[in-house]
């Protein structure tokens, strides 16, 4: 496609486009969405080229393909209820779950050293609703180590909801109390924090980075 067209498609002027290309303005979601139907993607996969699912089957310029590794993203809510047929299953106990068709990728080195875990039991959630606010927001993604499932240290988990839902909590251990409880907290305060037995707490794993799209 010919910077004009793209820039009769978009409605976006040759000058905010150039400024754009040569890094004139810190590219933003907001610039995007303009050139996002004409392109085919959303601004969320222009933005994380080659990070983001739709565009795994990208190289980013400069990088080893063979460094990188696969993380498979959980389906939303409306997503796997509708029954979209590229849809994938994963099975984890009695639960099988709706995968979305194509992974996140990240670099080997990222998981490594940072996350200090391995890709075959991460996991992408995305955040709904407003519970977490403002320290996870709707939409939001956080990777989730699905092999650690014991609530110790207090911190923000993946558990199952009671409509078998998988959501992001903050967990503290009451370890005063025998047997164990957890207190389930919520950061925002307009949601009150509730608490239950360690036993009947179904921990999908722990929290170990947030990704925003700002």
């Amino acid at each position: 496609m010919s910077r004009s067209e793209l820039v009769k498609r978009s409605g976006v002027s040759k000058q905010q486009l150039s400024r754009l290309e040569n890094g004139l303005i810190r590219l933003r979601l907001d610039h995007l969405k303009p050139f996002a139907n004409a392109l085919g993607y959303s601004p969320d996969q222009i933005l994380l080229w080659g990070r983001y699912p739709g565009t795994s089957g990208a190289q980013i310029q400069g990088e080893d393909k063979g460094a990188s590794e696969h993380v498979p993203e959980l389906a939303s809510r409306a997503e796997a209820g509708a029954a979209h047929p590229k849809l994938r299953t994963r099975k984890e106990g009695r639960h099988v779950e709706r995968i979305k068709a194509e992974d996140w990728v990240f670099p080997a080195s990222f998981i490594t050293n940072e996350l200090e875990a391995s890709a075959k039991d991460l996991l992408v959630i995305e955040a709904e609703g407003d519970a977490m606010a403002p320290t996870i927001m709707s939409r939001d993604k956080v990777v989730v180590d699905t092999s650690q499932k014991t609530p110790s240290p207090d911190g923000l988990y993946a558990i199952r909801d009671p409509f078998d839902k998988v959501i992001i909590r903050r967990l503290q251990l009451l370890r005063a109390v025998q047997p164990s409880r957890i207190k389930i907290i919520s950061d925002n305060p307009k949601h009150a924090a509730e608490e239950v037995a360690l036993s009947q707490l179904d921990i999908v794993g722990s929290a170990l980075c947030i990704l925003k799209l700002l």
